[in-house]
């Protein structure tokens, strides 16, 4: 990457490093041997100076994920944040088209519920709505992408667009957000400013909990005074174009991969079997920088069957089904996607009181996970 993948410039500050990692999104075969090459993936995290968008440094992978299962959480949001949209106005017009997600899912359902007709991106004259969302990050080049989506939008159209918020990665140490192929991380400051590139501006903001916080943006052509609820955001994400406060991130690092660690040793020590549920893109890093093996975490159950029969990337952890989980009936199980919490308790109720939510404050010893305290 020679310059910002949205403005282009070269003010360019280094604020994360995780060293060479597997690729977030390659889960060989179980029966595959690992490879050291598997783990020889660099990751790092670049803030841009110019307009503030924090971006992947470099990515030499190539996306193959296996198609992951649309959890229950991202369905309830996607209906709440299109009714949020409707009461505040914005869905009108009858055409709706969407940016969808590597990750699966879709807003289409609700919108269609609303009466709108789906088109293609091509639509003549432009869509009425727009959806993205957490879709945009995936886009290498994101003056184009930004682009793309403003010229996908009719005149007196409306994007809505919803993203992981830099704000809620750098204060809650999420720093494994940083993997490849998710190529930006948006606070609004620098959202806004990219928007504007494109002859678009923010109207209002909505604020939702999923993984920690989430944003969605009502956007619409031409110039427009952002809202209180705008301003309220701008005002607290300020910072996150600060090289110095995103670079914390670089501390979250260290404190997560040693504490896990230890953590999965000490019930080692003492005979506890540990599992974990979610093969997701997010811990890969974690357990690679951990030095964490089958071992330490016996397999790691997933939902989708097209992950299952697989293994974690860079190590030999197998990823096995939910009823092959619920069967071994494990001491701890370390849940990597904590939004799950709410479904996998309903799903699998005979696992209650072992879920361990993982974070880079569950395994040190000041903290304790809101399932069970790591014991």
């Amino acid at each position: 990457m020679s310059g910002c993948r949205a403005c282009a410039s070269i003010e360019l500050t280094r604020v994360l490093e995780l060293g060479p990692v597997p690729a977030a999104d390659f889960f060989p075969p179980a029966a595959q041997p690992v490879s050291p090459l598997e783990a020889a993936h660099p990751a790092a995290m670049a803030l841009c100076g110019r307009c503030g968008l924090a971006q992947l440094v470099d990515d030499d992978t190539v996306t193959q994920e296996p198609r992951g299962i649309e959890p229950q959480a991202l369905i309830d949001q996607a209906a709440a944040a299109v009714a949020d949209a409707a009461a505040a106005g914005f869905l009108r017009g009858r055409t709706v088209t969407e940016f969808g997600s590597p990750h699966g899912g879709t807003w289409m359902p609700h919108l269609v519920e609303w009466g709108f007709d789906e088109v293609i991106h091509d639509h003549p004259g432009g869509a009425d709505v727009v959806i993205d969302s957490l879709g945009i990050m995936h886009e290498a080049d994101q003056a184009a992408a930004f682009a793309r989506r403003a010229a996908v939008t009719a005149p007196d159209g409306v994007l809505l667009l919803q993203f992981h918020s830099l704000h809620t990665i750098v204060t809650q140490g999420q720093w494994n957000a940083l993997r490849h192929g998710h190529f930006a991380y948006y606070s609004l400051p620098a959202l806004r400013r990219l928007l504007r590139a494109v002859g678009m501006g923010v109207a209002t903001a909505w604020s939702y909990d999923l993984y920690g916080g989430t944003i969605m943006v009502a956007a619409v052509h031409g110039d427009i005074e952002p809202d209180d609820r705008v301003a309220a955001v701008l005002e607290r994400e300020a910072a996150m174009t600060d090289p110095a406060t995103v670079r914390t991130l670089q501390s979250a690092v260290d404190g997560h991969v040693g504490d896990l660690r230890a953590w999965l040793q000490a019930q080692r020590a003492v005979g506890a079997r540990v599992y974990g549920y979610g093969a997701s893109s997010r811990v890969v890093a974690l357990l690679s920088l951990a030095g964490v093996d089958s071992s330490l975490l016996t397999a790691v159950a997933d939902a989708s069957p097209n992950k299952q029969g697989r293994r974690m990337p860079g190590c030999d952890i197998p990823i096995i089904s939910p009823e092959e989980l619920v069967t071994a009936d494990p001491d701890r199980v370390v849940l990597t996607v904590p939004d799950l919490l709410g479904e996998v308790s309903r799903r699998y109720p005979t696992l209650g009181g072992r879920w361990v939510l993982d974070g880079p404050r569950t395994y040190g010893p000041q903290t304790a996970d809101s399932e069970r305290a790591p014991a």
